[in-house]
């Protein structure tokens, strides 16, 4: 009997890798991924980068050179290692939020799915609420209150997007709550977080994962937005978003591309390449799809 459920897994979980193999833009979404963040840690300690100090003698606003790949901003610093040093900090971010919304949401959602009633309703209301609001609007002004570094930036966008996990996490339980190894669960005296815990949430997190991908991308952009705009995150701490501030100069957009344009095209390979993911892992885990 156990080697028969280990077959099952195996070939349950044979069925999902090869799903997600034949998805080309994933696999590339994927290695793009990873590329991105072994590039992001080992190039600083590898080159030697250092994005704060200012190379007066080789001048601001230098073009690319074999000194400077892509030259220097206007306080002299390398845009080469201010860019490495950004796509840290934007997928730091990108990532941690996301992880911030789960740690909230989720275990709300559950709560309102299991037990229904007032609690399903406050916490409803209350998502409803936040999700009433102008994210952009809400965000700078929560922004401005508590500050605007990695930290506080990246506990913002953390709290307003618990929402997406909570509801998604709700409609999940209310199907799985019928089922009858959870109405067995509860008829032998099993204890409610335990069932929660243990026979609800197992079977409810899938879906979490592909939501996961496509918030990351999307806390990545309103990084990169709210520093573009100057309410993110603060030189000299470099990010994608406000390597190109500088881009609000017309002079610089029309005389010094390499200052914006390389941290741009980052963010739009990053971005796309996890949406990717996320879609090629959203159809491998439906198990309706054909390979």
């Amino acid at each position: 009997m156990a080697k028969t459920k280990k077959e099952k897994k195996n070939t349950y979980m044979h069925d999902v890798l090869e799903r997600f193999m034949s998805h080309k833009l994933a696999v590339i979404g994927l290695g793009l991924i990873v590329l991105l963040i072994i590039l992001v840690i080992i190039l600083p300690p590898l080159m030697k980068l250092d994005p704060y100090t200012s190379y007066i003698q080789g001048g601001f606003n230098q073009k690319p050179s074999s000194a400077h790949w892509l030259g220097t901003d206007r306080t002299g610093r390398d845009i080469f290692a201010r860019l490495v040093y950004g796509g840290r900090i934007s997928l730091v971010v990108g990532i941690m939020s996301t992880v911030v919304s789960m740690i909230i949401g989720v275990p709300l959602g559950l709560l309102a799915g299991y037990y229904r009633g007032w609690t399903e309703t406050v916490i409803m209301r209350l998502a409803d609420i936040f999700m009433s609001f102008p994210s952009m609007m809400l965000i700078l002004v929560l922004a401005a209150v508590v500050g605007r570094s990695v930290v506080s930036i990246t506990i913002v966008l953390g709290i307003l997007g618990w929402t997406q996990f909570a509801r998604l996490i709700h409609s999940r339980v209310l199907s799985v709550r019928e089922k009858e190894y959870v109405e067995s669960a509860k008829a032998i005296g099993t204890k409610g977080w335990k069932v929660m815990t243990k026979y609800i949430l197992p079977n409810s997190f899938a879906p979490c994962l592909i939501t996961m991908t496509f918030r990351t991308a999307s806390s990545i952009l309103m990084e990169a937005s709210l520093s573009f705009l100057g309410m993110g995150v603060q030189p000299p701490t470099a990010s994608w978003g406000n390597l190109m501030f500088e881009a609000q100069s017309i002079v610089v957009l029309s005389t010094q591309p390499w200052t914006w344009v390389p941290p741009g095209i980052c963010l739009v390979v990053t971005v796309l390449s996890i949406n990717f993911f996320g879609d090629g892992l959203r159809d491998a885990l439906d198990p309706k799809m054909k390979i």
